[in-house]
């Protein structure tokens, strides 16, 4: 038995490996081949898109420039003197009310020169009264005079009188002639005084005028040149001061610039016809005035083909509040603003849109590319005037990641269309603000 089950191994022993190379032989085709995999679907790439529609656009355009007063005021002496009173509050950067009384000067000696003219005044009113007795007499002594004269001509005539006589008569008669004539002069020579001291005294009483200095309208002190008990002299300026009712900015505008913006705003529209906003950038906001355009300068910038544009801002102390909202001072730099009324357009951003070539979502759910024409841009947005219509989905990831023909899923970025929105309408925060 033993031998019998020996003998079946051994055969087992050979049968077996024979068996598995032949097996191998058959199906080594099949084992050079491994099996199929499963195909791989990757999900479509996120894109960030913006829905174009029309949003209120308020074109613009900004330049700066440096804020002085709408007026000036300097008080020079016109007459010579000494300061006996000084205003309260008369000292650099206060606010003085017009009409107040902001220094006297001693007036003393014109006082004194007036009452000199006056008493001269009244001398020549005695003359005058004493010349009006004097011509009095001498008038009836001419009359007489001519009348005796008279009878001695008839006298003589008729061979009565003496030519003795006759010529007795005619001297008398021109005597009281003259008198009368030099009473009359000397009346017309005191008229003549009469009018050089009633305009001394004129002159004196208009320099009396000077010696009180008044603020003319609301001021802002600049500079006080004057102190209590200090003698000034003619054309000595004692203070200097703005007038606080309006404030000016003279800020540059690129003529190429504001071109297109009247444009839009038709045949006609002239820098007058924009409305105008003075901003200074403030510590996590911005602080505003509106203004309106006063007058453009003659001279243009041949370099920057640039203009001055001078807008006024009223009340500008009035408007300031502490903490909030300062007064605008003299050489303040600021932002100025023109602006057109507010019109419907499709904006974008400027990343979006830049080398005018833009991509878009198709309805197939991939990106396009599209040609755009760009009108006014501002800082960061511009409108698309052609290639982009009411409901395309602009994209405005990163274009690094953006193939056009790629499969997207497109995500509204509510964010960047917020921001647009805010930009468009003049209503953006300045960089940097929370």
């Amino acid at each position: 038995m033993s031998a019998f089950i020996k003998g079946i191994a051994r055969s087992l022993a050979v049968a077996i490996p024979v068996a598995l190379g032949a097996l191998t032989v058959a199906y080594s085709e099949d084992l050079k081949s491994p099996p199929a995999a499963k195909e791989v679907k990757r999900p479509p790439t996120a894109v960030r898109v913006v829905t174009m529609a029309p949003v209120d656009f308020v074109p613009r355009v900004s330049g700066f420039g440096t804020v002085t007063p709408a007026r000036e005021w300097r008080a020079v002496a016109r007459v010579d003197g000494e300061v006996i009173e000084k205003a309260d509050g008369l000292a650099n950067g206060g606010v003085i009310a017009g009409g107040t009384l902001l220094l006297r000067l001693d007036d003393a000696e014109l006082q004194l020169s007036l009452a000199q003219i006056d008493t001269q005044l009244a001398a020549l009113d005695v003359k005058d009264r004493t010349l009006a007795a004097s011509l009095e007499i001498a008038t009836a002594d001419l009359d007489l005079s001519r009348s005796e004269l008279a009878r001695q001509e008839t006298l003589t005539e008729q061979g009565v009188a003496t030519q003795v006589r006759l010529d007795s008569a005619r001297r008398a008669e021109l005597g009281a002639r003259a008198k009368v004539v030099e009473v009359e002069n000397q009346l017309a020579l005191n008229a003549a005084e009469r009018d050089v001291l009633k305009a001394q005294r004129a002159t004196v009483a208009r320099s009396l005028e000077f010696t009180e200095i008044t603020a003319p309208y609301d001021i802002r002190i600049a500079e006080v040149s004057a102190e209590l008990g200090q003698v000034v002299t003619r054309n000595q300026t004692l203070v200097s001061a703005e007038g606080i009712e309006a404030a000016e900015v003279a800020a540059q505008f690129s003529i190429g610039r504001i071109g297109p913006i009247l444009r839009m705003m038709g045949d006609g529209a002239t820098v007058e016809d924009l409305k105008a906003r003075v901003r200074l950038p403030a510590p996590g906001h911005l602080v505003t005035w509106e203004a309106k355009v006063d007058r453009v300068g003659e001279a243009l910038d041949p370099r920057t083909q640039s203009t001055a544009i001078v807008v006024r801002i009223d009340d500008p102390y009035a408007q300031a509040e502490a903490g909030k909202r300062p007064p605008l001072r003299r050489n303040t730099f600021v932002e100025v603003i023109l602006m057109a009324p507010k019109r419907p357009a499709l904006v974008a951003p400027l990343d979006a849109v830049r080398g005018g070539q833009a991509l878009v979502v198709s309805a197939e759910g991939t990106l396009e590319k599209r040609a755009v024409t760009l009108g006014v841009t501002i800082g960061d947005i511009a409108v698309v005037t052609d290639g982009l219509v009411e409901g395309d989905r602009l994209v405005v990831t990163d274009p690094a990641i953006a193939v056009p023909g790629m499969a997207v899923k497109a995500v509204e970025d509510k964010q960047v269309l917020a921001q647009i929105t805010a930009a468009a309408g003049g209503r953006g925060k300045p960089k940097g603000s929370k």
